[in-house]
């Protein structure tokens, strides 16, 4: 994959070139926009990355020029400016997204690669297990130097899995991710395309078996067999995820050695500064040279863990950026900020926060029941929702976890034939002792009566056996939000659980109540049972996409008065028609900009009383 970046900083462009060409990723780099703007003309690249203050022509310039013009290959934005105006202008002219500096260089790459697969370009990689190659370039499966002749259904199997070591895929999640919406097999389809694929493996010669069955829960990637003095060993996953952090600790540990040697220099420029401004007609030329180097130190010092020496450069630039006479006074005070930048740089060096999916909030979910094949699957898909996950066999043991560490939400069986108690008595406890934590009882028994019991008792919900994990998620999901006590509820629909973790994270703490949902197919259903006072879509989701569930809010007399509001990464100016022309209320693009998100939700609320409760509840919190 080809990048080019454009960046006028010399540290942070040599660290971006060590640790992308250590990735195999190549590379190409201009100084300023100009430049840039001509490469981009003359040479096809995959990616562009570019920072906001260049010479010559700025990052913002370059980004609206480039599209402009008809190019559409991803674009990053890198800026050390915290003003979310100037994030907002590089969304407007075309950035497909944007990290400010610093920056963990494994977010930047985990953003990059983010961009390209949402601008479906192929990273050229190849996959490896035993003597078998699948190169994802070129679709090509070889097999100690045989080319197998594999179906869509069969290469999209197994490139999954190589991609995947050790995680199980259930049938039906294999179904979900190889099968398209309008394709309607059963289970049976993925069973019969495994074995196919196995005899063709065995068919070029492989003999060890490379799919693994796991009995009651799915299929996973085998442990690839190596050779070992002569014996077969087993290497429990592929280390490709692992050489590449080793790569980046290595470029991060070299780079910041040659940052820190370079930092007298810049010291240097600073005190040039500082004597200059001690004169009565300094010399504009040596302070904007010393404005641009703090530029550049605000963006490369915390990239190497120097934060606080990163936000010390940035009030140098500050200051330097508009000042006026008496310039002795403005003399002291970059004086003390240099003394200060000086005593940071003999600090220990820190890592800055990398957002992850471990920093999200956890929702603990307690499973009451004694079937362990399906509180295993359970705990498997609860991962993506942000759910963790403990089991109890038996309400005895139930107790104990809630002496402990009561969880956020209960689910409940109510038949345990093992045991003197049933669901039921555990039930009444629950209700007297822990009424603010939602009991859902998920049991095998559909009668009458049990329902009612378990109504009386206080269930928040009663459902049954079987249920999809999914649509039993879900379920959990909607009882975690709806124990809000808010004036106003928002659906958001989408099928990233990231990005419903991020926009509930937003909006809970300005009182609003946000109903998750990730299947865009129970919309209806969930819609009929909370009631929402405002709705947010995704566009591109399995199943229905954003625009065809607009349509048919629209066309309903209960819900066609209903605030839609899209969250999505499409910045096309057909698909932004298509979105107001379908009914839509107001378009917010991803990556979300909190404040925009947040201002966008209450001007929609305001026909009603909602905005004023909600912006009085907001600023009563305590601090």
């Amino acid at each position: 994959m080809k990048i080019l970046l454009i960046e006028d900083d010399k540290q942070i462009t040599s660290l971006l070139v060590e640790a992308l060409t250590a990735l195999n990723y190549q590379i190409e780099t201009a100084h300023d926009g100009e430049k840039g703007l001509e490469l981009v003309k003359a040479f096809d690249y995959d990616l562009l990355i570019l920072d906001v203050i260049l010479p010559r022509l700025d990052g913002i310039s370059l980004c609206r020029q480039i599209r402009l013009a008809g190019y559409q290959m991803p674009i990053l934005i890198l800026t050390a400016k915290e003003d979310i105006s100037v994030r907002v202008l590089g969304l407007e002219a075309g950035a497909d997204d944007y990290i400010i500096k610093p920056f963990e260089l494994s977010e930047l790459i985990a953003r990059i690669r983010a961009l390209m697969r949402r601008g479906k370009v192929i990273l050229g990689k190849l996959l490896v297990w035993e003597n078998l190659e699948v190169d994802t370039n070129i679709k090509e499966v070889m097999y100690a130097g045989k080319r197998l002749h594999l179906t869509p259904k069969e290469y999209g199997l197994l490139e999954l899995f190589l991609e995947n070591p050790r995680r199980i895929f259930s049938r039906s999640v294999l179904l979900d991710r190889i099968w398209t919406a309008d394709e309607f097999p059963g289970e049976e389809a993925v069973t019969t395309h495994i074995k196919g694929l196995r005899q063709k493996l065995k068919a070029v010669g492989m003999t060890a078996d490379l799919i693994e069955t796991v009995y009651g829960l799915g299929y996973r990637l085998k442990e690839e067999p190596k050779k070992s003095n002569g014996k077969t060993v087993y290497s429990g996953e592929l280390s490709e995820k692992g050489q590449a952090e080793a790569k980046i600790m290595a470029v991060v540990a070299k780079m910041r050695e040659e940052f820190e040697k370079s930092f007298p220099e810049k010291l240097e420029l600073f005190e040039q500064a500082i004597a200059q401004l001690s004169t009565l007609n300094p010399d504009k030329s040596i302070l904007q040279q010393a404005k641009a180097e703090a530029h550049r130190l605000a963006g490369s010092s915390g990239c190497y863990g120097f934060l606080e020496a990163s936000k010390i450069a940035r009030e140098i630039e500050q200051l330097l950026d508009k000042f006026t006479s008496p310039y002795q006074s403005v003399a002291l005070q970059l004086a003390e900020l240099v003394k200060l930048l000086k005593q940071t740089f003999h600090q220990q060096p820190s890592s800055t926060p990398n957002p992850s999916i471990s920093q999200i909030k956890s929702v603990r979910l307690l499973v009451v029941d004694d079937d362990r094949t399906l509180t295993e699957r359970i705990k498997l898909e609860a991962v993506f929702w942000g759910f963790h996950v403990e089991v109890a066999a038996n309400p005895k043991t139930a107790r104990t976890i809630l002496s402990q560490n009561p969880p956020e939400v209960i689910l409940l069986e109510l038949s345990f034939p093992d045991q003197e108690e049933n669901g039921f008595t555990l039930l009444a406890e629950l209700t007297q002792n822990y009424p603010e934590i939602p009991v859902l009882v998920f049991t095998n028994s559909n009668q009458l009566d049990c329902r009612v019991e378990a109504a009386r008792l206080g269930a928040h919900s009663f459902l049954n056996k079987p249920m999809p994990v999914v649509q039993l998620l879900t379920a959990v999901n909607i009882a975690v939000n709806q124990q809000i006590n808010t004036e106003a509820k928002v659906l958001v629909v989408d099928d990233d659980p990231l990005v419903l973790h991020q926009v509930s994270s937003l909006l809970s703490p300005w009182g609003l109540q946000v109903i998750l949902l990730q299947e865009s197919q129970k919309l209806w259903e969930v819609l009929e049972s909370t009631k929402p006072d405002l709705l947010i879509l995704d566009i591109e989701m399995p199943y229905f996409n954003g625009i065809d569930l607009c349509q048919a809010i629209r066309s309903d007399l209960s819900w066609n008065r209903l605030p839609v509001l899209f969250l999505s990464a499409h910045f096309e100016p057909e698909i932004l028609y298509k979105v107001y022309a379908v009914g839509a209320d107001d378009y917010v693009r991803k990556p979300i900009v909190e404040p925009e998100l947040v201002a966008r939700i209450l001007n929609r609320l305001e026909r009603t009383d909602l905005r004023k409760k909600l912006l009085y509840k907001y600023y009563q919190q305590p601090v």
